[in-house]
């Protein structure tokens, strides 16, 4: 897939960023499921909706300060929430209060960057006569096709700027409106019969989407967790808020549930990091769609260095293009060169979340394999975002492509790419996406498409991607001459290294016997003899000498 967005130089064409690797995830999330009894689910549910209560309430009060919240406000309100459950309660609920205020005012944010992005964009069209084309050099949009669209952008206009206005003033009072539980989940409440839910399913979903049972970790402390603690031999124990004190079957006020945690990814990791007491968050949730209860345990690592550009791609690289149903993979030599067969790796991204999370992981596990199998230590990949692009007035009436740019998971898919990738100690080079599939396709596709072989867009490129990521130009060199008339056809199509001279032109223009051009003063009977002889010219071994390296198809 290409992407064509960006600043536009002199000559039309959009400047080409660096590539860079992109760094190793600074944080680790594992999970278990919880095989709980009906006394220990009964438990689990009754304290996660009264502290989701209590979360609510804090959430609440702390939208209502907005930009006045400072330090003492926290601390009242971090008080007010002991009395009622208990300090490390208390604490785990303002922290996760201002992670959510946070979010939502970064998610304000953006909001408002997009609608003033579209209101530019309507009130640039709108200016433009109707049916006008776009030049793109003089920065003029393309006029509206109908007086009747230009009618409904007119008022949709409007409606953007009275949401503008709304949004702005949110933000100027630090307001922010948050829904507990997920606006889309508020929303089914309405059309149940289309979810297939009915009001009773709906409720248990809503319930255990606004419960609250997760704590942050603490070095130093007993398994590196007081609230929710979990041995290095599994069991797992909660500290209950003091109104549910009677439930404890524990000393210090604790119930100990009867399920025993095995995480089995990364398990020796976690049970070194609780036994040396280091801290370890945990969030308890359950899934009323399956009738199960999973707990996630997280925490944070040292960031890794990030390896050099240079070094991740000294054996060569792996370029992958990004499509909507797969993933075109190729590997390229440190010279560029293309090596073995091209791969595509497929997935499906049509049905719920879980199926195309599940696509995804399998097809990075395969190319993953793939990358290990040829030895290369990077795979390049295109630097897309297509955050700001889905918009009708950026691609027209194509409604295809915005529906395939809207539901094409890029940032999922590279931080997913990323996190997969450091377990295999293999490096993500980014690299600028501008021209790829459109160069690649120029100069790759159809000189390695044979009669055995066909050749996809798609995998011409991959080639481009990786050549882009090693420093090399994307095109290829020139052709050789027809027989008989410098080198027999020789082998100029090679990769030379960019510091080669002169690498993209045709060949020099030597005078001499073989070029039927003799210089001033000089003749067939002038000079070195040695010049007569067709083989094995002294004078052209000095100044013209071919690369050695070959062209691995």
């Amino acid at each position: 897939m290409t992407g064509i967005f960006g600043r536009t130089g002199v000559s039309g064409l959009r400047e080409v960023a660096a590539s860079f690797v992109v760094p190793g995830p600074a944080g680790v999330a594992i999970r278990d499921r919880l095989r709980v009894s009906e006394a220990d689910a009964a438990v689990l549910a009754e304290v996660g909706v009264f502290l989701g209560s209590l979360a609510a309430a804090d959430l609440a009060e702390r939208s209502r300060q907005g930009l006045a919240h400072d330090a003492a406000g926290w601390a009242v309100r971090k008080r007010a929430l002991t009395g009622r459950s208990s300090a490390r309660w208390a604490g785990s609920i303002t922290k996760a209060t201002h992670d959510q205020w946070a979010l939502a005012r970064r998610g304000q944010a953006a909001h408002l960057t997009w609608l003033r992005g579209q209101i530019a964009s309507i009130e640039a069209r709108l200016a433009r006569p109707l049916g006008a084309k776009a030049d793109k050099r003089a920065g003029l949009a393309r006029g509206y096709a109908t007086r009747g669209e230009w009618h409904a952008k007119s008022r949709r206009l409007h409606t953007l700027k009275d949401r503008l206005v709304v949004v702005e003033a949110d933000r100027a009072a630090g307001r922010v409106r948050v829904v507990r539980g997920g606006r889309r989940l508020a929303n089914t409440r309405h059309h149940l019969e289309a979810a297939g839910l009915d009001e009773q399913a709906w409720r248990q979903r809503w319930r255990a989407e606004r419960m609250f049972l997760a704590a942050d970790g603490e070095s130093g402390k007993r398994f590196g967790n007081e609230t929710i603690r979990v041995t290095d031999t599994g069991r797992l124990s909660v500290k209950l808020p003091a109104p549910l004190a009677h439930l404890a079957n524990a000393p210090h006020g604790r119930y100990l549930l009867d399920a025993v945690v095995r995480f089995q990814h990364r398990g020796a990791e976690w049970r070194d990091r609780v036994t040396a007491n280091r801290a370890v968050a945990y969030r308890i949730h359950h899934d009323t769609g399956r009738g199960r209860w999973y707990v996630t345990a997280s925490w944070q690592r040292a960031a890794a260095p990030v390896l050099p550009l240079e070094a991740a791609l000294a054996r060569g690289v792996v370029g992958v293009d990004m499509n909507d149903d797969h993933l075109a993979a190729w590997h390229l030599d440190v010279h560029g060169n293309p090596v073995g067969e091209p791969q595509r790796f497929f997935y499906d991204l049509t049905g719920t979340t879980e199926h195309r999370d599940a696509q995804i992981r399998h097809a990075l596990a395969r190319l993953l394999h793939h990358t290990r199998r040829c030895g290369a230590a990077a795979i390049a990949i295109e630097d897309l975002d297509f955050a700001a692009e889905k918009g009708r007035e950026k691609h027209g009436r194509n409604k295809r492509f915005r529906r395939l740019i809207s539901r094409f998971p890029t940032a999922k898919l590279k931080a997913r790419l990323v996190s997969m990738a450091a377990e295999q100690n293999i490096a993500v080079v980014a690299v600028d996406p501008a021209y790829t599939s459109r160069w690649g396709a120029q100069h790759w596709q159809n000189p390695l498409t044979t009669p055995t072989r066909k050749i996809s867009r798609h995998d011409a490129a991959s080639i481009a991607v990786g050549r882009r990521a090693l420093g090399h130009p994307i095109r290829r060199r020139t052709a050789p001459p027809h027989p008989d008339q410098s080198d027999h056809g020789g082998h100029r199509t090679v990769q030379a290294r960019p510091d080669t001279r002169r690498r993209e032109e045709t060949r020099p223009h030597i005078p001499g016997p073989r070029t039927r051009c003799a210089p001033p003063g000089s003749g067939a009977k002038a000079g070195d003899q040695g010049a007569q002889h067709r083989s094995g010219h002294p004078a052209e071994q000095e100044v013209w000498q071919q690369h050695s390296l070959p062209l691995s198809l």
